[in-house]
């Protein structure tokens, strides 16, 4: 297709949700809305507008939605094209921003783009994930933020746009901690179960967290740069008072980061466990197997003396000779197993 084609290739499911939450320090209004035309009333206005889109199968709104901003066709291609790394563009009206976020459904992690466009009192926010149930904020990552503007608690709704976005940007941030936090759980029980019973299933579970603790590592890495660059100043949409924030934001990038490290550490030390303890299971296999041949190599050497079909064999004509010879097979079998106990060897 060619530049700037809107296509989504993702999953289809359910409808598309845009809701609206217009602020300043007196006042909030917040209302769920079907068309774009129905933001375009807030343009302009002195107070913040934050519109949310969640779900992003519906090109035409978000097409609609973008063509009022003017935003590029080539970042509307890039707000429907999911599976991007984080990155920045400043266009000079506005300011373009990928995110990711992270969860775990039926024991998968899930990857979810979170695109941002900053511009004068706006902020157009571009969720993948389609919030499901009766309220359409029900389960919604960004449900806290929302609360937090309607009861007037915490700096967001005395500052300006610049302060909403990284209000999104640390509440997924802050959102990389507990996926951390159950990966760690994980972590813990897969180690366990190494030490316990080292099995096929357990290296396979050992494979898939260490390909998530590289997914989650690549996109905090570039996060973490884009973070930087905005609290350096390099967009002027990101006001001074916004970038100490944003400091600390990268701050909280530096201790993800390290945790993650400390997880591929780990992982690799499991590894190590793991043929370790094969190998040593091996040798338990092979030290009874050995065990078990030495044992039988005498008395195969007397069953093969005696199994000779000589007409003049001495002991062929003993009443009790059959007995005897078991008799001494037994007691070399439990002669060699007292040498070996005495070593040491079982």
């Amino acid at each position: 297709m060619p530049p700037g084609t809107v296509k989504y290739f993702g999953e289809k499911k359910g409808r598309v949700r845009v809701t609206v939450m217009d602020y300043d320090e007196q006042r909030v209004e917040e209302k769920e809305v079907r068309e774009a035309a129905e933001c375009f009333p807030f343009k302009g206005t002195g107070s913040v507008t934050w519109v949310h889109v969640a779900g992003l199968h519906d090109t035409k709104l978000v097409e609609d939605l973008c063509a009022c901003f003017d935003v590029h066709p080539l970042i509307m291609e890039d707000i429907v094209t999911v599976g991007q790394q984080p990155k920045m563009e400043d266009m000079d009206e506005y300011l373009f921003l990928v995110l990711n976020t992270f969860s775990y459904e039926k024991e998968e992690l899930v990857v979810e783009q979170v695109s941002i466009i900053v511009c004068a009192n706006f902020v157009l926010c571009f969720q993948e994930a389609v919030v499901d149930g009766v309220n359409p904020l029900d389960g919604d990552l960004f449900e806290p933020l929302r609360e937090r503007i309607r009861k007037g608690k915490g700096r967001v709704r005395k500052y300006g746009n610049d302060h909403l976005a990284y209000s999104i940007i640390d509440l997924v941030v802050d959102h990389y901690f507990t996926v951390l936090d159950r990966m760690g759980d994980d972590l813990e029980a897969l180690k366990e179960e190494i030490l316990k019973s080292p099995t096929p299933a357990a290296l396979s579970k050992m494979n898939n967290l260490k390909r998530e603790t590289i997914q989650i590592r690549k996109s905090v890495w570039r996060l973490r740069e884009t973070i930087h660059a905005l609290s350096r100043g390099e967009s002027g949409f990101v006001q001074e008072s916004t970038r100490f924030y944003l400091r600390d934001v990268q701050d909280h990038l530096v201790q993800v980061m390290d945790t993650i490290e400390s997880y591929r550490e780990s992982l690799s030390s499991m590894l190590d466990i793991y043929l370790s303890s094969i190998s040593q299971k091996m040798n338990e296999i092979m030290k009874v197997l050995t065990i078990i041949s030495t044992i039988f190599i005498p008395l195969t050497f007397i069953a093969g003396v005696y199994g000779m079909n000589f007409h003049y064999l001495p002991e062929l004509t003993w009443r009790y000779g059959y007995f005897i010879v078991l008799g001494l097979m037994l007691a070399v079998a439990l002669g060699m197993l007292s040498f070996f106990r005495r070593k040491g060897w079982i």
